[in-house]
């Protein structure tokens, strides 16, 4: 089957959506390292990301804090380990590259788990803008610090009182 794709606005600029035509299979920015545009042979398709606009339209409205899209990540099974364990970052909150590690099994694998999060083929629905360095400091991220900081501060601004850090 073709690759379908659009593109979704939002606080961090023109996100392309990417997938089979069932399922989410990537989420690209338009800046920083994970920056990307559709492939050549792609076809556009908006209506197949309809329910995954709405709630990522509602996520950066503050009216969404878990996503329930059919999602295909494509990667080894430990990156696939790493995914699943980012998805249990509760919203607002951040953990450490190290913790992510442990909660997986792999306590000495802290830099791998970093490998793994910024291989992370669909960011802000698998959260791996919630992994910050040890020391509490904004680390890498794939479409760039600067959104990784508008994520959180979305986040912090429409959290619950209780969730707020």
């Amino acid at each position: 089957m073709n690759q379908r794709y659009t593109y979704c606005d939002s606080p961090v600029g023109a996100l392309l959506l990417a997938g089979d035509g069932e399922r989410l299979e990537l989420i690209g920015f338009p800046e920083g390292k994970a920056r990307m545009r559709h492939g050549e042979g792609w076809q556009e398709d908006r209506q197949c990301f309809r329910e995954a606009i709405r709630q990522l339209d509602a996520y950066f409205a503050g009216e969404l804090q878990d996503f329930d899209v059919p999602l295909a990540p494509k990667g080894t099974e430990f990156q696939q380990r790493v995914w699943q364990a980012l998805t249990r970052i509760p919203y607002a909150a951040t953990c450490s590259y190290g913790e992510i590690a442990r909660q997986i099994g792999s306590p000495g694998a802290s830099r791998a788990v970093g490998a793994a999060n910024g291989q992370n083929p669909i960011p802000i629905i698998i959260p791996c803008h919630r992994v910050i360095g040890s020391t509490g400091k904004l680390t890498g991220f794939g479409g760039g610090l600067a959104a990784k900081e508008t994520l959180l501060t979305l986040e912090q601004r429409f959290a619950p009182f209780e969730l707020r850090s």
